[in-house]
């Protein structure tokens, strides 16, 4: 069964995935949702739902995957627990991959009417493109220097911030780099300790992105299944809810 859905474009967990997963009662499992609810909602709003099958009517929640982790970091560990934390980040990064992959280039037509009108589709958005880019130019001949600047200004802010994100990936629970890894584990794995996560990914068909290392210039940042599968190391456990002691 899968742990891990698409809700509303988004991928989510339920907290009776989460009790059944864990073998744990679900009472408990909300129960603790409500205590750490202002915790959890740092990560987003929480969705709370309630079913009835004839009964008392069962109340649940929908989690994202930051809320989730964080939520299991507050249960008592164990190897179910642990278990289950990894079968969790597995499939919150599958999913990634899974919606990451290129959508299938449309069919060709069949025949000289369906050609017609896909020239005619290809156009008429053409056309429609050309418009909009037009009154793009327009807008932009509108706008005074003042808030021409003020844009600028902001949109360099956002370039900065989006240099220091990428600069902070390879330290956290979806990936992480080998010497992130080293630094908390306070393991050596070798100069060829990313041989076998490089290994694991080839044949699981898993592309390892590339991030900043002032030492080095890039480096690759290994998916969380691969450091389970290869050294049996949690990413969930090893650097807790943010990714804090990788730092």
């Amino acid at each position: 069964m899968n742990i891990v859905i698409i809700k509303d474009g988004d991928a989510v967990t339920t907290t009776l995935a989460i009790a059944e997963g864990t073998l744990s009662d679900h009472a408990s499992v909300i129960k603790l949702v409500r205590a750490y609810q202002a915790d959890l909602e740092e990560f987003g709003l929480l969705d709370f739902k309630s079913e009835s099958t004839g009964g008392r009517p069962t109340e649940y929640a929908f989690l994202n995957e930051p809320q989730s982790t964080l939520l299991l970091t507050y249960m008592r560990n164990s190897d179910v627990v642990r278990a289950f934390k990894k079968k969790l980040v597995r499939e919150f990064w599958e999913m990634v991959q899974q919606r990451n992959k290129p959508a299938a280039a449309p069919a060709l037509p069949q025949n000289y009417i369906s050609a017609l009108e896909h020239l005619l589709e290809s156009k008429r958005s053409e056309h429609l493109a050309i418009e909009q880019r037009d009154r793009a130019i327009e807008t932009k001949a509108e706008i005074g220097s003042r808030r021409e600047a003020t844009a600028m200004a902001t949109a360099s802010a956002a370039v900065r911030q989006v240099g220091q994100l990428k600069n902070e990936l390879g330290r956290g629970l979806q990936q992480a780099t080998v010497t992130a890894v080293e630094k908390v584990t306070k393991r050596k794995f070798g100069k060829q300790g990313f041989r076998p996560l490089k290994a694991w990914c080839a044949s699981a068909g898993v592309q390892a992105p590339k991030v900043h290392d002032p030492r080095y210039g890039w480096v690759r940042s290994w998916p969380a299944a691969a450091w389970a599968a290869v050294y049996q190391i949690d990413l969930a456990d090893l650097f807790g809810a943010d990714g804090d002691h990788a730092r």
